[in-house]
């Protein structure tokens, strides 16, 4: 994993260089280096990638982007990882709803119900609230899963 941060830094200095830092492509690049970071336990690093490609893509393509999403269900992974429940839920909710001042469903307004990355959140919100122990609310996520799938 060593030279594949290594690849990463490089890909990132030479796309900082040419497009700049807030650039698509370079904010593509940030996002991957914090899943690695994320792979490799390197917690809070993973955290400042995955907040400067947020920061940075909502300025480029708001909040409601496919991309931008993507990244807020990647914060909410490496919350839950950490044991930060509250922290988890919030970005998975706003993943899967995205309730940033209006009331439509933003992630199932980019993607609709039945896409992969809709339904991937609604699991990861199960998941928690059975890490919680809210029973109920889990199994509810996981029922509406099933019924997207089938």
């Amino acid at each position: 994993m060593a030279e594949a941060e290594a690849m990463y830094r490089r890909a990132l200095e030479g796309k900082e260089k040419a497009w700049g830092p807030e650039h698509t492509s370079t904010l593509a690049t940030v996002n991957n280096l914090g899943l690695l970071y994320k792979d490799q336990g390197k917690m809070a690093e993973a955290e400042a990638m995955y907040r400067r490609a947020l920061e940075g893509k909502e300025k480029a393509w708001g909040p409601e982007h496919t991309s931008t999403l993507a990244t807020v269900n990647n914060l909410g992974n490496l919350y839950a990882n950490q044991g930060k429940m509250a922290e988890a839920e919030a970005m998975y909710r706003r993943a899967q709803d995205g309730r940033s001042g209006s009331h439509v469903s933003t992630g199932e307004k980019a993607w609709g119900p039945e896409h992969t990355s809709t339904t991937d959140t609604v699991n990861n919100l199960g998941v928690l609230y059975k890490d919680k122990g809210k029973m109920a609310e889990a199994e509810a996520m996981f029922r509406r899963v099933r019924n997207e799938n089938s």
